[in-house]
């Protein structure tokens, strides 16, 4: 059973930085593909950002594209998500989320393992 744990959260003025780290354990990380997840205060869970296994590709929701970049360290079992430029639209709780090998789109469904979540709150 793989588990994650979220970590980096906190508060950071619009136009700042921060950036979050995910630690698995139970599983070799090549065989996941581990996808950061975001759901604001009264809205949906959303996905932003996704890194594949092995083969390491990675996407972009249009959220985060070009502000955001994933990576992955498979022989430390981190997976980091570098945001920069924030604003206050990227206030929300941050979950990264594992589904096998490849990912599977932007729907939570397809996702079987989740961290509990990290903070992410954007305020001046």
């Amino acid at each position: 059973q793989l588990q994650l744990v979220e970590s980096g959260g906190g508060m950071v003025q619009p136009g700042g930085s921060l950036r979050l780290s995910c630690v698995a354990s139970g599983g070799p990380l090549d065989h996941y593909a581990i996808a950061w997840f975001r759901q604001a205060p009264g809205k949906e869970r959303e996905g932003v950002s996704c890194a594949s296994g092995a083969e390491t590709t990675t996407n972009y929701a249009d959220s985060a594209r070009g502000r955001f970049t994933i990576s992955r360290d498979n022989a430390k079992n981190m997976v980091y998500l570098q945001m920069n430029n924030l604003n206050t639209l990227d206030t929300g709780i941050y979950y990264c989320a594992a589904t096998y090998y490849y990912c599977s789109g932007y729907e939570p469904g397809p996702y079987q393992f989740w961290g509990q979540g990290a903070q992410v709150t954007v305020s001046s």
